[in-house]
């Protein structure tokens, strides 16, 4: 087995929770990653059980090498106050498959007004860290500067939905060639670069931290990597399909490729990657967005954004990023971890470490089937696709929650 702990290789021996010795032994077949940590998981609940719960989405999780997921703020009602994320947060600690770390909403009901209880959600046994109206963005620039200056004074993140929506009334894909050819609205890629060069500049001025959600073109990586260039407090996220897949899959008007922000072009998919390779991109987030059948399988038009991710992401930053093993452990565990401030997580796997463990088997060929996923949705964009690579345990503070590719629970 490989070890992801600096130069060490061999199996792991874990009691009361932690790590107390690992075996020195040539390379095996397995690699042991630090349990991965999701920054942007949409678990629907509270208000949308039919969809996906706190527990389903766990499990989806947990099969994907996941001890952490931090859970996003656009439920019903949304995660606006201390009472709310309390209840996601308790929800996940009866789930006990991963630890779920609720994310507040920065405005009173996401509607980018008034800004929410952050204080109080901050205070709470949830202990919030990051605030985000994820799949809506904040707009205005003075709510925005005085959301940055609020959770400052606790070393908190505001985590913005980069998209400027007077830009993007109606959009329906990436504005370009492939939506002119379909006669679909097209989403211009300065949308979303606007608001991340308005954003970096206030979180410059104003010395906070900022996290830019789901970054999808090859503007928003340069404009990032200035800000970074700068000193300024900024990290930014990519998701798996926006690794991978580009607006040519929505050519057959399948809504299972409508997405937000939406897939862009080739061109983009390489700076994307180009910028996780050389650190503008911190982090690989799933934004794992489960949906109704009755809120997906219908025309484009009418079909709502989002795309399951949990139990593929791996597999999918293994195809294409390559098995870059240490790279991987900080884009998808260490980095994450540290942006939301999760103890416990993010750790090499060493001796004394909390084990929260995946172990992932990169010689397994699967082919992706809706209907095996453990998420109450099937909204999936690999659907009969083969990829190669799949967990085969996962450990919660050295508890299996998965074992033989399965859910213990």
């Amino acid at each position: 087995m490989t070890v992801i702990s600096g130069t060490q290789l061999g199996d792991i021996h874990i009691e009361d929770g932690r790590v107390v010795a690992i075996d020195e032994a040539g390379k095996g077949a397995l690699v042991a990653l630090p349990g991965l940590v999701d920054l942007h998981t949409h678990l629907r609940e509270p208000g949308r059980e039919d969809a996906e719960t706190v527990e389903s989405g766990s499990r989806a999780a947990a099969l994907g090498g996941y001890t952490a997921v931090c859970a996003m703020a656009n439920t019903s009602p949304v995660a606006d106050t201390a009472g709310v994320v309390e209840q996601v947060w308790r929800l996940g600690r009866e789930a006990a498959l991963v630890d779920v770390q609720p994310i507040g909403a920065v405005t009173v009901g996401l509607a980018g007004e008034q800004l929410a209880e952050l204080g109080a959600m901050a205070d709470s046994a949830a202990r919030v860290r990051v605030f985000s109206d994820d799949g809506h963005c904040v707009s205005d620039p003075r709510l925005m500067r005085r959301a940055l200056e609020y959770v400052k004074a606790f070393d908190g993140v505001i985590a913005q939905h980069a998209e400027e929506p007077r830009l993007t009334t109606g959009a329906q894909m990436n504005e370009g060639e492939v939506a002119a050819r379909l006669g679909l609205t097209g989403w211009p890629a300065v949308a979303e670069e606007a608001i991340i060069a308005r954003d970096v500049l206030l979180a410059g001025h104003v010395g906070a931290r900022l996290h830019i959600c789901h970054v999808s073109t090859a503007g928003s990586v340069e404009l990032i990597r200035w800000a970074k260039s700068k000193g300024w407090r900024v990290t930014a996220e990519v998701t798996p399909h926006h690794l991978l897949l580009t607006e040519d899959r929505a050519t057959q008007y399948d809504p299972v490729f409508k997405v937000n922000p939406p897939l862009r072009t080739e061109a983009d998919v390489l700076a994307l990657r180009a910028g996780l390779l050389d650190g503008t991109i911190d982090v690989v987030a799933t934004d794992h967005a489960p949906h109704s059948v009755e809120d997906k399988e219908c025309e484009w038009a009418y079909a709502r954004p989002g795309m399951l991710g949990l139990e593929t992401a791996l597999a999918i930053v293994v195809q294409t990023m390559g098995p870059k093993w240490d790279r991987i452990a900080d884009w998808m565990s260490a980095a994450p971890a540290r942006i939301a401030g999760l103890t416990g997580h993010g750790a090499a796997i060493e001796v004394g470490q909390p084990a929260n463990i995946a172990i992932f088997d990169p010689s397994v060929r699967w082919t992706v089937d809706p209907t095996a996923l453990a998420s109450r949705s099937r909204n999936t964009p690999y659907a009969g696709m083969e990829l190669r690579g799949r967990i085969e345990a996962t450990y919660l503070r050295g508890e299996p929650t998965v074992l033989n590719g399965k859910a213990t629970r």
